[in-house]
């Protein structure tokens, strides 16, 4: 089982500063690094290899995304949503036998967490994810199976029709880094 590792890097964060003047993505965290070398670098760990989708005339979220060990894939369609933004990394990664689908607003993300959801990729009609205190967390995976349909994808809501019909696997994980994110300012700790 090979899996592709797939960062989503390319909304807007539009919470976090709705005059778009500040990229969440960017804010740097305690040690100076931005919120998405660590996503970024914790899927890297897991999965060498990985892919991050960013929108073109992006240099800095790109120098930091291959700063952190992935490969960067600067997609058109991705202005368009999180649904065009995983469909152009599917079309980029149709080879893999899965996909593990990380979001780049989580620095905290555990890597064991991201080989947990990589090994549970199979058969390929698979779809898991890990679960804390009753929710369900990030990543996602994907068997290949579901490769046809992810490159389908459009608009800006992702795979969540997918994951509402798919029979979703979950499985518990002791560590509140796979669902904690950075939405607003207030996400962020402390410096």
């Amino acid at each position: 089982m090979n899996p592709q590792g797939i960062l989503l890097a390319a909304g807007y964060g539009r919470r976090f500063d709705p005059t778009g003047g500040q990229d969440k993505l960017l804010a740097p965290l305690a040690d100076g690094r931005p919120v998405l070398w660590h996503s970024a670098r914790a899927l890297a760990d897991a999965l060498p290899g990985s892919l991050a989708v960013i929108r073109p005339g992006q240099p800095e979220r790109a120098r930091w995304l291959r700063e952190a060990g992935c490969r960067v894939l600067e997609a058109p369609t991705a202005e368009a949503g999180m649904g065009h933004a995983l469909a152009a990394a599917m079309a980029a990664s149709a080879e893999a036998d899965g996909w593990v689908v990380a979001l780049a607003d989580m620095p905290w993300l555990p890597p064991a967490a991201i080989r947990a959801v990589a090994a549970r990729l199979t058969p390929p009609a698979t779809v898991t994810a890990p679960r804390h205190a009753g929710r369900r967390g990030h990543p996602v995976g994907f068997g290949r199976a579901w490769g046809a349909q992810l490159m389908a994808l459009d608009g800006d809501q992702g795979a969540r029709a997918l994951l509402s019909s798919a029979t979703l696997t979950l499985f518990d994980w002791d560590d509140a880094g796979v669902l904690r994110d950075v939405d607003t300012r207030d996400d962020l700790p402390d410096r």
